[in-house]
């Protein structure tokens, strides 16, 4: 197990080392939003656990499985201001091809006025993101399986219109004898086709995240720790406060060393389960936190909580996420399975 997870992984690294980029220096930043109440609720990250949530199976496809077979998933995000965002999903199985899933996510950023260089309003324009993803997942043996997604990217901000292409790799080992997984995934492998304007082409998000989690034997409880930006040793070129010298009055700025870039690449997770219909869920994500917290008051930055029920044939999750002092973000996810509907 521990050799193909190695080799996965270093072709993995190779494959993204000259796509590597991080948030805010790339186009289609809404590819890297979590795609579930669930996945939010633990920081942003569940790649490592292989269960019947469709939804976890949609963001890495190694975890895509015969039990999502005929699953629905949909998710509604509130985020900031009059931002939403939305994603659908299904998944069919194939006992001797694999399991596929088909997904479209969208970002509607909403209205904003429409002003000539001298100020005067003209009317109003929209500006949206969307993504059409296919994905495909099979089993390696007993624990390993291995999938790929690829997306469909298409941007119209005003009159500003792109399309791109970007391919999602990923390996996973589950045992689910004794609740550990590990999970191995580059997403957003591509480029932009057709830029917003010629000759400009941007980069994508793309990503190599390393995770592992793990479930107790004999309590309610599974732990999960995911690595984001493997590509990127250095998260911050230095630190983003700086210092006066008292007595030569300079600006003094000072890296954050090995142990604080180390320190951003972290998200914790832990899933609390009494029984099989609840769950609650806490999360961290070090990176948010650090990069999005006000000195003075920190706050709850970078924390995330949620939880998920089972009513009849219908399981519901909620997550808030804290990402600043002006306001957090809300989650919402309905899965269901299609053929329950047809159980006697």
């Amino acid at each position: 197990m521990s050799k193909s997870l190695l080799l996965l992984f270093l072709s993995l690294n190779f494959a993204i080392s000259t796509f590597a980029q991080v948030g805010g220096s790339s186009s289609y930043e809404f590819l890297n939003l979590p795609s579930s109440a669930r996945t939010a609720a633990l920081g942003g990250d569940l790649i490592s656990v292989k269960d019947n949530d469709l939804s976890l199976g949609i963001v890495n496809p190694a975890l895509l499985n015969k039990l999502m077979d005929n699953s629905l998933v949909m998710t509604y995000l509130n985020y900031f201001s009059d931002i939403n965002s939305g994603f659908v999903g299904f998944s069919k199985n194939y006992e001797d091809k694999g399991s596929f899933s088909l997904g479209m996510q969208y970002m509607n950023y909403g209205r904003f006025t429409r002003a000539d260089p001298n100020g005067e309003i003209t009317g109003e324009f929209s500006a949206g993101d969307y993504a059409l993803n296919f994905g495909w997942g099979r089993g390696f043996g007993k624990h390993l399986s291995y999938g790929t997604n690829v997306k469909l990217l298409y941007s119209a901000l005003e009159s500003y219109q792109s399309f791109g292409m970007a391919l999602d790799l990923a390996g996973t080992y589950f045992n689910e004898e004794d609740g550990f997984g590990a999970a191995i995934l580059a997403k957003n492998i591509g480029t932009q086709i057709v830029a917003y304007r010629k000759g400009n082409t941007e980069p994508l998000p793309t990503e190599m995240k390393i995770e592992v989690s793990k479930k107790l034997s004999h309590a309610p409880f599974r732990f999960s720790l995911a690595f984001d930006n493997m590509q990127r040793l250095r998260m911050v070129p230095k630190d983003t406060t700086s210092n006066f010298n008292t007595v030569t009055g300079d600006e003094q700025t000072k890296s954050p060393g090995f142990f604080g870039n180390t320190l951003r690449h972290l998200v914790a997770g832990v899933e609390i389960m009494p029984t099989k219909s609840f769950s609650v869920r806490f999360g961290y994500n070090v990176q948010r936190s650090q990069e999005l917290k006000v000195a003075s008051k920190p706050g709850t930055i970078g924390l995330s909580w949620g939880f998920g029920f089972r009513i009849s044939k219908f399981h519901l999750s909620y997550a808030r996420a804290a990402y600043h002092l002006a306001g957090a973000s809300n989650h919402f996810t309905i899965t269901t399975n299609i053929s329950s509907f047809s159980r006697n």
